[in-house]
């Protein structure tokens, strides 16, 4: 018995054993128990880490839509100070906010900033904390989330051409509040317009500027060739002519004696710009009568006495003069005899006129710009004078008719709306229907009109004494600042340009569009400039802007000559459809408008001070037209413009 439980005992632990390694319950909790915190952790960590990511993708979108809106918001005077604006700002976060809101997701600690980058590019800086729904047991409160996004405006090869009012009418401010006048504003904002684009623009983009002021005509001459202009024209002049009676005149001699101050010469030197204006004022110390008839007084000036001579090529302008600073002298005026002369009287008509003089050497060379003058065309009294007659670069427009349908507008008849066609060159009558020809002012005249404006043309006008209005004289013929075709150009070159800008004349819209159309299309006179480079297409765009309403005038010597004598496209006494001249002028411009965007231009049109007709916002068509009622107003146009050029996207 007792061997036999000395073998049961034995053999018991032996039992137990094998019995507990049998037993799978009990084995199983003792694994469930060993892996329970892994667990945990592994599907912990894939919630936590879910609820992360998503919040990181959705943080990202918000971070890349507020630069977006931040960047699309930069006005271009941010590139002057480099300081984001307060606006900007605010559009940035209120978009970050509109697709991250505060709490979202179970975040905490939000947080969003934005910096200006030496490009303009906006960049963001995005930060969440994501609380852990079972990482906190492991230690892991919380799981920090940062992203970074940047957007960029970029811009392709591009062609932007600014067809510019610079009517007398710009000299006012918008508004009484702007601290400057238009012109002054239109100045800034352009300038600042051209930083924009070229800070934002990458390495090997071409993109190139010109400009073209208008007003009562447009300054295109220089960029001519010589054979793209009539050889010689028709005139409305007037000469002298002797009608064989005499008639006695007084001679008179004058001493003058030098008192005090300076007369001292105005160094010369060259510009591209305008000549600067004479500005001597003369004042009268004391006049009066001798008893022996002669007549004395004492003048003093001040101010600069200055002329300018310009270059073969018309690019530049070499500046001289007299600087008088409180000259002062005194004058003597007596008769010395009476001497019989001819009577003359003037005779109005059609005088030929040869253009030669401004003519290059080859017919391949531009326009000069210059003086030549002419006998016969001075004051007839006491003997005719010569005349000096200057060709300043504006140009009287090739062919064209009086439309009668709008509609259907014939271009091989209304050549001057034709913006492509290349001048023939030679001179016969063909040929000269599709060449330009120079505007010449001095001997351009208006019988029988007034010098104060009143009176009834007349084409045919009978040989007088009366010295009938010469708009070049009267103020009627501006000619605006020199145009310039497409070119890359510096700060430094479109500040020279844009400060050099004239503002007179009177508003005619349709010239400013034909030429600009002209100097920006592909296809057309300067197709050779204008062409695609490096196989990479060019966006074209005309910004066009305005501070007034079509106002041409009657009496001016323009585009079409004087339009009551010449009636190129309107007659005042049978016009078609009883149109004024303002609608005609409004009707070309349409035309003109459609022909610009046939050759895929972009049009934008600006109304600056003023509200924009049909007319202008059909011409531009949807979200192209902008009307600003003062300074702010157009640089944030401008600003807008910018931004639509260009591509806005994300960088990072």
């Amino acid at each position: 018995m007792a061997a036999e439980r000395d073998i049961a005992g034995k053999e018991a632990p032996a039992g137990l054993l094998t019995r507990l390694m049998q037993d799978r319950a009990g084995n199983t909790l003792a694994m469930i128990a060993a892996g329970i915190f892994p667990l945990l952790a592994m599907v912990g960590g894939g919630v936590d880490m879910g609820r992360t990511y998503l919040s990181q993708s959705r943080l990202q979108q918000a971070c890349d839509s507020g630069v977006l809106a931040a960047r699309k918001k930069l006005g271009s005077a941010v590139v002057l100070d480099g300081e984001v604006p307060g606006d900007v700002s605010k559009i940035g976060e209120r978009f970050f906010s509109l697709n991250f809101g505060d709490g979202a997701y179970g975040t905490i600690n939000r947080s969003f900033e934005m910096t200006l980058e030496s490009d303009y590019a906006i960049s963001g800086e995005a930060h969440v904390d994501v609380p852990t729904s079972i990482m906190n047991l492991f230690g892991y409160d919380e799981i920090a989330v940062d992203v970074a996004c940047s957007a960029k405006l970029n811009f392709s090869n591009m062609d932007v051409m600014f067809v510019l009012d610079t009517t007398g009418s710009m000299l006012d401010k918008a508004t009484s509040g702007d601290p400057k006048n238009k012109i002054d504003t239109l100045r800034d904002v352009v300038k600042s317009f051209h930083t924009q684009i070229e800070a934002s623009k990458t390495p090997g983009t071409r993109v190139r500027y010109g400009f073209l002021p208008y007003s009562t005509n447009v300054n295109v001459g220089t960029l001519l060739k010589s054979d793209w202009v009539v050889a010689d024209w028709d005139y409305h002049g007037r000469q002298a002519k002797s009608t064989g009676v005499t008639y006695p005149v007084d001679q008179y001699q004058t001493d003058y004696t030098y008192i005090s101050g300076t007369q001292v010469v105005i160094p010369s030197y060259t510009t591209t710009g305008a000549c600067p204006p004479y500005s001597v004022v003369w004042t009268s110390l004391a006049s009066g009568t001798n008893p022996d008839g002669s007549t004395y007084g004492t003048n003093q000036l001040n101010g600069d006495d200055v002329w300018c001579n310009v270059s073969a090529d018309g690019a530049s302008r070499t500046v001289s003069g007299w600087r008088y600073t409180n000259y002062t002298y005194s004058w003597v005026t007596k008769k010395t005899g009476t001497v019989m002369y001819d009577e003359y009287k003037w005779q109005y008509k059609l005088v030929n006129q040869s253009t030669t003089p401004f003519k290059g050497a080859t017919g391949n060379d531009v326009l000069k710009t210059g003086m030549i003058q002419l006998p016969m065309y001075g004051y007839p009294s006491p003997t005719p004078a010569n005349l000096d007659i200057w060709f300043n670069g504006c140009i009287e427009e090739r062919d064209t008719y009086e439309i009668d349908d709008y509609s259907a507008v014939d271009l091989t008849k209304a050549i001057d709306l034709d913006i492509d066609l290349v001048p023939s060159p030679g001179n016969t009558p063909e040929a000269r229907k599709t060449q330009w020809r120079p505007l010449l002012g001095e001997i351009s005249f208006e019988p029988e009109i007034w010098w104060d404006g009143t009176g009834t043309f007349s084409k045919v006008a009978a040989a007088t004494t009366n010295d009938y209005l010469m708009a070049r004289w009267a103020g009627t013929s501006a000619c605006p600042s020199p145009a310039q075709k497409l070119q890359e150009m510096d700060a430094s070159a479109v500040s020279g340009y844009v400060d050099s800008l004239v503002a007179e004349g009177s508003t005619y819209h349709d010239i400013g569009m034909i030429w600009g159309g002209r100097l920006l299309s592909p296809t057309g006179i300067f197709a050779g400039e204008n062409a695609d480079v490096a196989g990479k297409p060019t966006s074209r765009h005309m910004i066009f802007l305005t501070d007034g309403e079509t106002a041409p005038l009657d009496l001016s010597y323009g585009t079409y000559g004087i339009e009551p004598l010449d009636t190129r496209r309107w007659d005042p006494k049978k016009p078609e459809g009883n149109l004024t001249l303002a609608e005609v002028v409004e009707k070309r411009f349409g035309v003109a408008c459609s022909e610009v965007k046939k050759r895929n231009i972009t049009v934008w049109v600006i109304g600056f001070g003023v509200s924009l007709n049909p007319v202008m916002t059909d011409c531009a068509g949807p979200g192209h037209s902008f009307e600003a009622t003062n300074a702010a107003e157009l640089e944030d146009v401008f600003a807008k413009i910018a931004t639509q050029l260009g591509d806005l996207r994300i960088s990072k």
